[in-house]
């Protein structure tokens, strides 16, 4: 992919795309390229991004000013990126820019009839091997119209200045200069079900075994913590379901009124307590997990949705992110062992040292 591109397909894209169109959206042309099935849509570069941040801030004190915050004052990191936030969601866009947003979205699908799209932030440091900024930028589900896709795309740009993402850089050092903010938009997809897999335990680290959870409705139900979702486990080897947990689902999330934005609703009695996800659901996305941590050669940590299919009891599976495992990554990485003035110290250390496994439940 070339340099300079203010917007490009998703299909187009790949890992080394990375630093045009950030993490998410370098993950989900990969995923395309790998024969994964991913909702249509197109990526707001970090060239886009630049040149309107260019245009609010030629000189470039907002940066100067973040990467000068110290890491430990909240409230002077709250104060800076509140008002940065607010001039860059207030900002008009480039003219060039935003006609190709504009584009883009046509291209998409009936831009005149507001066809809606899923709009996520993709930081042009986040989802590697080292970094997560998972949850710390923003994503809008539901959006409709040129307008507010517009709107929608400022406030992803914007969100790069997020308290918690500020802070979270200034305390890994990230600097401020070697970040960009990409915005991924896709059709937006009507799940009858969502959630994340993980295909290596998050709790005890085994890759021998796949971690699901889900809920009805979109997956921001689960991401935002309204409900307790459903948790499975299913082996690798012998793709058996080793675990499952079917919890009492009483919220859900979905289309807005009139089709725009989200709300959240009771779950119909009949489904509190029934699982969201049958044998084969389970299976299917067991599989596709595998073939996502066989691309990447790493374990996955993956965004999932699940529409009806076109007759009884068929289903069309989509992924909707996919980004490296980090918890047990970073601990595998860790040094084994702190070096000692003395060898003997070592087997004091160890000696001293209890270690529990616990059984997935």
């Amino acid at each position: 992919m070339r340099s300079g591109c203010l917007v490009c397909g998703i299909s187009g894209v790949g890992l080394r795309d990375r630093p045009l169109v950030g993490g998410k959206g370098a993950s989900l042309g990969e995923l395309i390229r790998a024969g994964i099935p991913v909702p249509a849509g197109f990526v707001v570069t970090a060239e886009a991004f630049e040149r309107a941040m260019r245009a609010l801030d030629p000189g470039g004190e907002i940066r100067r000013e973040v990467g000068r915050l110290p890491a430990g004052d909240v409230a002077a990191i709250a104060d800076v990126t509140g008002r940065v936030r607010a001039r860059i969601a207030a900002a008009t866009l480039p003219p060039e820019v935003r006609a190709q947003i504009t584009a883009a979205y046509r291209d998409l699908g009936a831009a005149d009839a507001g066809a809606a799209v899923a709009v996520r932030s993709s930081a042009t440091g986040e989802d590697s091997a080292e970094t997560s900024f998972a949850g710390l930028q923003d994503t809008y589900l539901w959006v409709r119209g040129a307008d507010d896709l517009i709107g929608r795309v400022r406030a992803c740009w914007a969100s790069l200045y997020n308290a918690e993402a500020v802070g979270y850089r200034r305390r890994t050092t990230i600097a401020e200069p070697d970040l960009a903010m990409a915005v991924v938009v896709q059709r937006m997809v009507e799940p009858r079900c969502a959630g994340v897999m993980f295909t290596r335990s998050p709790t005890t680290g085994d890759r021998s075994v796949i971690a699901i959870e889900g809920c009805w409705g979109l997956g921001s139900a689960l991401v935002g913590g309204d409900v307790t979702p459903d948790s499975f486990v299913v082996s690798k080897v012998t793709g058996e379901i080793v675990r499952r947990s079917v919890a009492v689902k009483l919220r859900l999330h979905r289309a807005g009124p009139g089709g725009a934005g989200i709300a959240a609703a009771d779950v119909p009695a009949a489904m509190r307590e029934q699982a969201c996800l049958g044998d084969a659901e389970l299976a299917a996305l067991a599989r596709l997990g595998r073939r996502v941590e066989e691309h990447y050669g790493a374990p996955q940590d993956i965004e999932w949705a699940i529409t009806e299919g076109a007759g009884p009891g068929e289903f069309a599976i989509v992924l909707l992110q996919s980004r490296p495992e980090t918890v047990w990554a970073r601990r595998a990485a860790a040094p084994l062992a702190t070096p000692r003035t003395r060898a003997v110290d070592h087997v004091f250390e160890q000696l001293g040292r209890v270690n529990v496994v616990r059984p997935e439940r």
